[in-house]
């Protein structure tokens, strides 16, 4: 795991801006702490921040390999979790390794194959190759989009870096966002290839970005395709099952302290289970950690989205699994703490509106990296086996849009969106999501012979693997990257995903319930409560102390009227939600709020311009 960055341009000796490229290395230092490096070589010059995982001291950056014809140059950021077999291959091929460490495969493997590497590689990854023998820059970015890579083109080349602040250091790139990126921003959907800053764009999941003197070339080596699913129930529980076990005994695979996420749902109780068969064989235990709040199990209200509190279901997992487990609990004043949410804004450069699912995922995060330096998480097993509820809402299910944002709709009102009423209709945000479905939906090819309804059901799992949790990925890596923690998501492996997705409705859910293929695999090693209990998400705050926090921040803000915020947020609106007599308790209900706080923070921060035309 690591930052990178780097500026290409053709018509300069960069040699003379080592100063512009130290600028931009250094806004990656929170994603590595541990060591930096840059390398500049004529028009190239790369930048890297290290958090040390594999071969501690052998696996520095930019690595280089000299050949007869130019340097071949590497930054890299992410695990490739089947190096061991490739550098055993290319070993055989004649290639001689001088480190232990998988950033020397993916490099050799580059010279051995050129960007084909990238079909070979099995893992979370975002690296960037300066080809000195053709004068080139290859840049790779893994199928699930798990680790972030954003390019911006210049006249005569292109910057690129692990996230946008890397570009925004550099004086070429103005700090701007236009209509479009303001519309990415109001919408719970996240456009491929979209990166809200005006001339920015993410090197999108899969795909290989070549530049040289003629201009960027883009290919695509890997997308979610439609196959054929010819295994009975029994096989492909079988399958997932020895799936799992094969992708957690290879994503435990460091040379620093590992942990899992336990939230004592289905996803995370699963994978702790498997990390601790693993680790009993070399005779270690797993660590485990979970967030809570300050009263929340003893207070604990029921709504639309969480039935339950985690921590009794979090307790009986660590148990069965014999974990050394700890609660990082959280209260009220920390989470509403105004540092905290510039922390977040500054993580990931924009001003999303998540609240405190941001800021305890982050704050869980950095407690977290003070005793392990790599995490495994269930995220992402929702999109992959189907778990959200809205798989199972008709209407949701029938609707010409994206599936979340019927039962989003519904739990929100009116009075949650605070932007200002000519801003709402210059964004026309119904046409940008209606426009974006379309895109998406058309990608879906449909089997031979295959239902209308499973038809449907493929959709809108494509929707989820290809759109929502993309969303979700960026946000546990800038979360967690912001305290130098990589957390690796094992549901995200390429090779599950396939296979489940081309399993069809009715096996993902033959029990008539979510999830049914990963709880019948990993019946055996989890609690029969974690079997029974209901999807809940990831926990927020119904601490009424929390709201009362946010209303008086944004009482605060209106006691600024001149401050820029108020350009998108209608004053009226923000008053009458930070006067409510009773203050919001659940998130939804305080995603207004949130939102018009967090555009304030970032406005602030990083005093973009702002157009709407």
């Amino acid at each position: 795991m690591c930052g990178i960055t780097g500026w290409v341009s053709f018509d300069r000796d960069l040699r003379t801006e080592a100063a512009v490229v130290d600028a931009m290395t250094e806004t990656m230092a929170c994603r590595g702490p541990d060591e930096r490096g840059t390398w500049i070589e004529g028009p190239a010059a790369l930048g890297h921040r290290r958090l040390a995982i594999i071969d501690l001291p052998g696996g520095r950056q930019p690595m280089t390999a000299d050949t007869p014809d130019g340097t071949v140059a590497l930054v890299y950021s992410g695990e490739a979790y089947n190096f061991t077999e490739l550098r055993r291959e290319l070993t055989g091929h004649g290639h001689r390794f001088t480190t232990d460490s998988d950033t020397e495969t993916v490099l050799r493997g580059y010279l051995a194959w050129g960007d084909a590497v990238a079909e070979r590689l099995g893992g979370m990854y975002a690296f960037a190759v300066w080809d000195g023998r053709h004068d080139k820059l290859v840049m790779i970015r893994d199928r699930m989009g798990i680790k972030p890579f954003y390019c911006f083109p210049t006249p005569d080349g292109v910057l690129f870096g692990s996230e946008p602040k890397a570009i925004l250091a550099h004086p070429l790139v103005r700090d701007r966002v236009r209509l479009d990126g303001l519309r990415e921003l109001f919408t719970l959907i996240k456009t491929p290839g979209h990166a809200v800053w005006e001339g920015m764009r993410e090197v999108e999941p899969g795909t290989v970005v070549t530049v040289d003197r003629a201009g960027a070339h883009t290919r695509s080596y890997w997308r979610l395709e439609t196959r054929a699913h010819p295994d009975d129930r029994a096989t492909t529980v079988a399958t997932v099952r020895s799936l799992l076990d094969d992708i957690v005994r290879r994503q435990l695979v460091a040379d620093v302290p590992r942990c899992t996420l336990l939230s004592g749902g289905l996803d995370s109780s699963a994978l702790t289970a498997l990390a601790a068969l693993r680790l009993a064989e070399h005779g270690e235990k797993v660590r485990s950690f979970a967030v809570d709040f300050v009263g929340q199990s003893d207070h604990f209200v029921a709504d639309e989205l969480r039935a339950t509190p985690d921590t009794p279901f979090v307790h009986d997992a660590a148990l069965l699994a014999g974990t050394a487990h700890q609660d990082i609990v959280l209260d009220a004043q920390t989470l509403a703490d105004p540092e905290a949410r510039a922390r977040v804004i500054r993580a990931r450069d924009l001003p999303v509106g998540f609240g405190d699912l941001d800021t305890s995922l982050l704050l869980l995060f950095q407690a977290i990296r003070d005793r392990s330096t790599v995490a495994l998480s269930g995220e992402s097993a929702d999109e992959v086996f189907g778990g959200y509820q809205h798989f199972f809402d008709e209407e949701a299910r029938r609707a010409d849009t994206f599936p979340w944002l019927v039962g989003f709709a519904r739990r929100t009102g009116e009075d949650t969106n605070l932007l200002r009423a000519d801003v709402i209709e210059t964004l026309d945000l119904d046409s940008y999501i209606a426009d974006g479905y379309r895109t998406a939906v058309a990608a879906v090819r449909r089997l031979d012979g295959e239902s209308d309804f499973e038809y449907r059901m493929r959709q809108i799992c494509h929707l989820h693997l290809t759109r929502f949790v993309r969303a979700l990925l960026d946000r546990k890596d800038r979360m967690s990257m912001a305290v130098g923690l990589e957390v690796r998501v094992p549901y995200c492996d390429h090779r599950l995903v396939e296979y489940v997705y081309n399993a069809p409705w009715s096996l993902k859910s033959f029990d008539g319930r979510e999830k049914s293929l990963l709880r019948e695999a990993t019946a055996d090693i989890i609690p029969r409560t974690v079997y029974d209990r209901v999807k809940s998400p990831y926990p927020s705050t119904q601490d009424p102390r929390y709201g009362l926090a946010l209303q008086q921040q944004a009482q605060d803000l209106l006691a600024r009227p001149s401050h820029p915020v108020f350009d998108l947020v209608d004053r009226d609106k923000l008053h009458r939600a930070a006067h409510r007599p009773a203050p919001a308790s659940t998130q939804t209900a305080r995603r207004g709020l949130e939102h018009a706080l967090d555009l304030a923070v970032w406005l602030d921060l990083y005093r973009p311009e702002v157009s709407l035309a």
